[in-house]
This record gives C-alpha cells, sequence and structure tokens, in this order.
C-alpha cells in the first residue's frame, strides 16, 4: 500500500456514473484514469464501447452531433443508425451486417449492424497485474435467426498510455452464421486538424468509389473543415500480418497508434470526412469492407462461425509524445 495516499483514485482507477438528461438519460458510464494520462469513456449501455478518449486532458476523438444516445432510441431501418452514432472513440459495427443497407439471402439488414446499440448483459471491471480491465458481454441474439455473442476485454495499462480491445466473437446457434466485425475508431480535434500527419503503412489503397478516387492521391494529407463536404473512404492493404495506422499532431507532439493482425482483419478502412462539425478521421480495421454483407458474399470475403465456434480478435491502442 502507498502510505500517501487515503484512496487508490488518487493515482488511478475507474468510477461508475448515470447520465442524466436528453437522449441519454440513465445510461451508465465508466470512467477510466490509468494515472499516465490516458482518461477513457467506457459505455457498458452500448457494447462497452468508447465514447470518449483523453490524453493529459486533451481530445483524441470525434463526438458527433447526436451525443449520447441510450439504446430505447436506436431505429434499424435503412440508414437511420446515424441518428444515434455519437462515434466516439470506438463504435463496434457488426456483427450481422457492416457497412452500406442491403438484403442478403433475404435478410434485411441495416447500415452497420444493431451491435453497438445493445446494452451489456453483463459488464464489471476489475484489476489485474498492472491493469484495469472491463469485462462485458453483449448478445445480438433472437429467436429463428443469429444467435452471436460478443465478449469483450478491454485491457487499460497501468504502466503505459496504452490499452487493448480484445473480442471473443461466438455462435451460440446451431446453424453456420455468417458475421461481420469492424471497429470504427474516431479522430477527433484536436488531435486531428490540417496539420495532423497521417501515416498508414499499408502497400496497396484503393478508392471505395469514384469520387474518392478524383483525390486519391491526397489520401494522407488532412484538411481544414469544409462546408458540404462529401467522404471519402480508402482501403488499404498490408504486405503481412502487421496492421498499423498512426496520427500525429506536430502542435501538441502528441501521436496515436492502431495495431492489429492484418491477416485476421483484413479489411482496413480510412475514413476522411472533413466537413464542418463532422470533421472526423475514422481508422477502421475489421474483417470486411463496408460495402455491405452481400457485396462481401459475392467477393468471398465474408465470415462463417460454425455453431458453438468463437473467434478472437485484438486491436491495441497506444498515445505516445514526441520529446520537444
Amino acid at each position: 500500500m502507498n502510505p500517501y495516499i487515503g484512496h487508490d483514485s488518487q493515482l488511478y482507477g475507474m468510477e461508475e456514473h448515470r447520465l442524466v438528461g436528453g437522449k441519454g438519460e440513465g445510461m451508465r458510464l465508466y470512467e477510466v484514469n490509468n494515472g499516465k494520462g490516458i482518461m477513457l469513456t467506457v459505455s457498458p449501455d452500448r457494447n462497452g464501447d468508447i465514447t470518449r478518449l483523453r490524453y493529459k486532458g486533451m481530445n483524441l476523438s470525434y463526438f458527433s452531433p447526436c451525443g449520447y444516445v441510450a439504446p430505447a432510441y436506436y431505429d434499424s431501418i435503412g440508414s437511420n443508425w446515424l441518428n444515434s452514432f455519437t462515434a466516439g472513440f470506438l463504435t463496434t459495427c457488426g456483427l450481422q451486417a457492416v457497412g452500406s443497407p442491403c438484403e442478403d439471402e433475404g435478410e434485411a439488414l441495416p447500415l452497420h449492424g444493431s451491435i453497438a446499440n445493445l446494452p451489456c448483459e453483463q459488464a464489471y471491471w476489475t484489476e489485474e497485474k498492472g491493469e484495469l480491465v472491463i469485462h462485458t458481454v453483449t448478445k445480438d441474439e433472437t429467436i429463428f435467426g443469429r444467435k452471436l455473442r460478443l465478449s469483450r476485454k478491454l485491457r487499460v495499462s497501468l504502466q503505459e498510455n496504452s490499452f487493448i480491445i480484445e473480442d471473443t466473437v461466438a455462435n451460440t446457434g446451431d446453424r453456420l452464421e455468417p458475421f461481420e466485425i469492424l471497429y470504427h475508431m474516431n479522430m477527433g480535434y484536436p488531435l486531428l486538424d490540417e496539420d495532423s500527419i497521417l501515416t498508414i503503412p499499408s502497400v496497396d489503397v484503393q478508392p471505395r468509389d469514384t469520387h474518392a478516387a478524383e483525390d486519391i492521391a491526397n489520401w494522407m494529407h488532412m484538411e481544414k473543415p469544409a462546408p458540404g463536404y462529401q467522404e471519402r473512404c480508402y482501403y488499404h492493404k498490408f504486405a503481412g500480418k502487421e496492421g498499423k495506422a498512426s496520427l500525429y499532431q506536430p502542435k501538441s507532439k502528441v501521436g496515436l497508434t492502431i495495431s492489429f493482425d492484418a491477416g485476421e482483419l483484413d479489411g482496413f478502412v480510412e475514413w476522411k470526412m472533413m466537413g464542418v462539425r463532422d470533421y472526423v478521421l475514422g481508422l477502421e480495421c475489421g474483417n470486411c469492407y463496408p460495402d455491405g454483407r452481400d457485396v462481401m458474399r459475392r467477393t468471398g470475403m465474408l465470415k462463417f462461425l460454425k455453431p458453438g465456434e468463437k473467434k478472437t480478435y485484438q486491436v491495441t491502442v497506444q498515445v505516445w509524445e514526441k520529446p520537444c
């Protein structure tokens, strides 16, 4: 025990809060402080996703105009998912679908699936060997349909400014089940502005559409907020299993790096959205691209789980500073 302190929270820790007022009324939030500079807000009422990320008081993530939206307001029709897209640092897309609304084998699928708008069935935290660990379980299960379960461990280091998202997706049903997952990680101001330096060591970059293709030479360059900006998406491929993307803000000398297994999460998306108030850079690793499950099936990229089968994914996030 540290003889200088009365409570561990003087140095680090986690507190649970509830929101009052607005569409977020009653939502639970975990406020996490690792004592080294990272502060996270995690929402167990929204799949245990990360709504805010700060470093030494500096905001790193994007928080959309929707604000906090409780699961009761979720609308699964078409693209109405956007009405409850808080964004935050992490919104998990899936599990039954990622990307554009579509129909696949007779099933109508909404934008980005429903998992991000489901409350966790279980949520608790522990302290383990130099880490604060948030444990959550979210059930994306229905009668006469998919039975998928997401078990998450969010490991926040107490030794350095990093954390690990470790997800296990299980098929708890009795049929072969398609599944998709995409880690929609969203960088925001002041980490993100026109001076920010984006580094993605990919070996191939493809535009999602003709609009993105028109400006592919500038995929790595950020811009000032522009009225009427239309989003541009770029798909990156890596040479081996090491997937990585970094954003660095030279004015504050603060950077953020995302690392993942590019063999397992084989669909990396750069979402460049330089609009007024809609100013965000998405660095998104997933096991698919956001073109709709029907397209992934046709291209052979769609993944499946057998009854009782599980699949585990891991994403590491590190915040760092360059010396002055």
